[in-house]
């Protein structure tokens, strides 16, 4: 495998396991309107921040959410780059897919 086309799976993996998870999910659609305080996120989602935290945290790794520090608040957006990323990613395995053609070689 080439190091480039096996960097391309690494990242693909961090973020579809971040996407893998109900609660990173419904972080990132609070997120779609806009940058959000970690105390909205809380509030909004009734969950403890610790537990936000390590889901914020998880999508953080993959790159799919920018934070920023105000004070004491971290504050958070969406990273337009990692969905382009991701986008891209699923348009390149639709384009490199035999839609209904068996390439099984089984006799």
């Amino acid at each position: 495998m080439v190091a480039a086309t096996r960097k391309s799976a690494e990242k693909a993996v961090r973020l579809f396991h971040a996407l893998s998870d109900q609660t990173r999910l419904e972080l990132l659609e609070r997120l779609q309107g806009g940058e959000q305080c970690v105390c909205e996120l809380t509030d909004a989602m009734k969950a403890a921040q610790s537990r936000l935290s390590f889901h914020l945290k998880v999508l953080k790794d993959a790159g799919l959410i920018l934070d920023r520090r105000e004070g004491r608040w971290m504050y958070y957006s969406i990273n337009r780059d990692a969905v382009g990323d991701l986008e891209e990613w699923v348009e390149t395995l639709k384009r490199q897919t035999n839609w209904g053609v068996s390439v099984s070689r089984c006799d």
